[in-house]
């Protein structure tokens, strides 16, 4: 690649958020659904929306190019083959995904006043709204990921399993489909739950799963398991954090227990995979002291909890595993 090439692909970078920004406007203001059965002018949807029409118009052009929707007599509709996917009531829709990334983007766009000050303005708690749209992001990219998280571990050794901060409970889904006899805890705080205990119900698993609820910042976690998962979790904790966290999971373990990690799973300078360095980035913006680890920074804290036998078994992207076991 020549100097000019590479200059221009700095500049495509300094504007790929042109195309981040006008996707995740579509989804808060529910484009893909106004169109998901019927097409409508710009005209129809900006009077469905009480929006402006130039703004509106400019939108849609904008969703058409970027190949979402079809446009066709000044109609637009969405892409067919989308429709699963983009639909606010299907199964398989990444809409949630998408509305959360709308709730990161206020946190990146004080990126370089945090990379000055060290850390973000004192954390506010989510409101029903991007709770809900966060536990639902995490259940629509954990579909499609979780059976195969849960098909790398030898599951079928173990009765009875806690999912630490389980949130929508996609991962304790898996695992109970993959392993019969297995039973699962689910912990995580009050609201998060009752959404674990809709998708747990709509999978007809309820016999088999028992919910607690708790902040594992602040609270005990229930013992007597010989599984725990820690999913998506680590990041978000500074190396104190996460060894505390530990420390609670093996009283939550009986003697021999496993515990299973997933997440990123960082090169040991910390700049592979891309991804990964990227979301140090996200937990940079959103969390006092989260960052994404290496595995040797992963081994060095549960060794210091009190774990052995600490091992990586799967490295890819953010379903990265490392398993690590309570001595006997």
């Amino acid at each position: 690649m020549s100097g000019k090439e590479e200059v221009m692909a700095v500049l495509q970078k300094s504007r790929a958020f042109w195309e981040a920004r006008v996707l995740m406007t579509a989804a808060e203001l529910n484009i893909f659904s106004l169109l998901e059965d019927s097409a409508k002018t710009a005209s129809e949807v900006s009077k469905e929306l009480s929006s402006d029409i130039r703004g509106t118009e400019a939108l849609l052009n904008a969703v058409a190019g970027m190949g979402l929707l079809v446009k066709k007599a000044d109609a637009f509709k969405v892409k067919p083959s989308l429709k699963k996917y983009l639909s606010s009531s299907s199964p398989e829709t990444v809409v949630p995904m998408i509305e959360h990334m709308g709730h990161m983007w206020e946190n990146w766009g004080r990126l370089t006043q945090i990379v000055l000050k060290g850390k973000p303005e004192e954390k506010r708690e989510r409101d029903e709204k991007s709770l809900k749209a966060f536990i639902g992001a995490m259940h629509a990219i954990g579909q499609g990921k979780a059976a195969a998280v849960a098909s790398k571990l030898d599951l079928g050794k173990h009765v009875n399993m806690i999912d630490v901060g389980g949130g929508s409970g996609v991962y304790t889904i898996a695992f109970l489909k993959a392993a019969p006899k297995l039973r699962a805890t689910i912990f995580d705080l009050p609201p998060v739950t009752e959404i674990a205990r809709q998708k747990i119900a709509e999978q007809k698993l309820l016999d088999r799963v028992t919910f607690a609820k708790g902040d594992f910042y602040k609270d005990s976690l229930p013992g007597g398991h010989d599984l725990a998962l820690l999913s998506a979790i680590i990041h978000m904790n500074s190396p104190s954090q996460n060894v505390d966290l530990y420390r609670k999971i093996g009283d939550a373990l009986v003697p021999g227990g496993t515990l299973v990690i997933r997440d990123h799973v960082m090169s040991e300078d910390l700049t592979k995979p891309l991804d990964g360095a990227l979301f140090a980035i996200n937990m940079l913006v959103a969390t006092p002291g989260g960052k994404s680890y290496s595995f040797d920074e992963i081994k060095k804290g549960l060794e210091q909890a009190g774990f052995v036998r600490v091992k990586l078994i799967r490295g890819t992207e953010m379903d990265s595993l490392v398993t690590a076991q309570k001595p006997k």
